[in-house]
């Protein structure tokens, strides 16, 4: 984000109003030769205020707008109207790039960039209860992003229970398999009870850069992949030494072999994504969930730690993973303010109420994170560089 900006005879400074952010949003569009939405021009908006400030200055010498660039300003406009947090230091272009997906993980149609459909990548906040941050975005498509809106992940899994029970067949778009995709999707992100995430399914693997905040979700995510990589019969013998009871030991082998019989069932894959999906749809064997849930209420919250950061020590998951203390997972999220500036800057526009939505989401009301969540998190970062 551009620095506190002087123009004119340096009696006015960007950082010194009260309207810096949008003056700043304003500026960065222009710096890259970008216009504004049309609703940001009207006199007196600050964004507008920066636009002309940038092209000012910059006139042609201005920079080549890419996709993450775009999202970048979109993202920062989309805060700044709503009075959401936005952490400026980690959440950069550069960054918003790693988020990029071939196929949206909630629908898996591919995604497309820039033509007003409902496949078009957008990038999205995971937990609501936080403001924009790294650790809480991924890229969805527009059509989830739009159901997605304000609900919470046991919204989406009472919506997938609606459309399993036969009153209707789509809620806001998505049919109930879709909707139980983002119920996980969002449960990574969220820090729950340990036997509420027990419960659940892997049915969505993490994309880059999210952060599993719940330890149990951050174990079931490791064993998981353990199948993706090479030497894996290796790898399960070397947690199994780990487990911290002969009966976790136990169980943990019973689950472990129920979980191979699936990935073998798939067949060889030399393709990445496509046996990431194949050991998503292997969680939607009941017999998989059962014993995995045998095996995870049987371990404590620390167990999971333990286990998870000994794998992590090990590299049994690969390079690309890292554990985070609690701090350094939720830096900038704003939990305090579930997410919110409380003292946003002016107003242009109001968020439209959900329509499947009348009442605030109880988990966004009554978390209380440092009771709930766990002392660290786990990150899958691209190249192993922490975000």
């Amino acid at each position: 984000m551009s620095q506190a900006v002087l123009f004119a005879n340096d009696t006015l400074a960007a950082a010194d109003t009260p309207d810096a952010p949008g003056f700043e949003i304003g500026w960065d569009h222009a710096r890259y030769r970008l216009v504004p939405p049309a609703e940001q021009l009207h006199a007196g908006n600050p964004v507008r205020q920066g636009w002309q400030a940038g092209q000012a200055v910059f006139g042609h010498r201005t920079l080549r707008p890419s996709t993450a660039v775009r999202q970048w300003l979109q993202l920062r406009l989309s805060a700044w109207l709503r009075g959401q947090s936005f952490e400026a230091l980690q959440v950069t272009p550069n960054f918003l790039a790693q988020l990029e997906v071939a196929r949206c993980p909630v629908t898996r149609e591919p995604l497309t960039q820039g033509t007003g459909q409902p496949t078009d990548a957008v990038v999205e906040r995971v937990f609501h209860g936080a403001g924009i941050a790294a650790g809480n975005l991924v890229t969805l498509s527009a059509r989830a992003a739009a159901a997605k809106a304000h609900c919470g992940w046991d919204d989406a899994l009472g919506f997938a229970h609606q459309i399993e029970c036969g009153h209707v067949e789509r809620i806001a778009g998505l049919d109930a398999a879709e909707w139980r995709r983002l119920a996980v999707l969002m449960s990574l992100a969220t820090p729950l009870k340990h036997a509420q995430v027990a419960a659940l399914p892997l049915l969505v693997l993490p994309p880059n850069r999210l952060r599993v905040l719940n330890p149990v979700q951050a174990l079931q995510t490791l064993l998981t992949l353990l199948f993706t990589r090479p030497a894996y019969a290796r790898n399960m013998a070397d947690l199994a030494a780990v487990m911290p009871s002969s009966a976790a030991r136990q169980t943990y082998q019973v689950f472990m072999h129920t979980l191979l019989a699936r990935r073998v069932a798939a067949g060889p894959m030399a393709d990445g994504p496509a046996l990431r999906r194949a050991m998503e749809e292997a969680w939607q064997h009941p017999l998989v969930q059962r014993r995995w849930q045998r095996l995870a209420l049987s371990l404590s919250m620390g167990e999971c730690e333990h286990i998870v950061q000994y794998a992590g020590r090990r590299k049994l998951a690969g390079d690309s993973w890292q554990w985070l203390s609690r701090a350094a997972a939720t830096e900038g999220w704003a939990l305090e303010s579930q997410g919110r500036i409380e003292e946003a800057a002016v107003t242009i526009a109001t968020p439209v109420q959900h329509p499947l939505r009348t009442q605030p989401h109880k988990a966004l009301r009554n978390v209380r994170f440092t009771r709930q969540s766990p002392s660290s998190a786990c990150v899958p970062a691209a190249n192993g560089a922490t975000p």
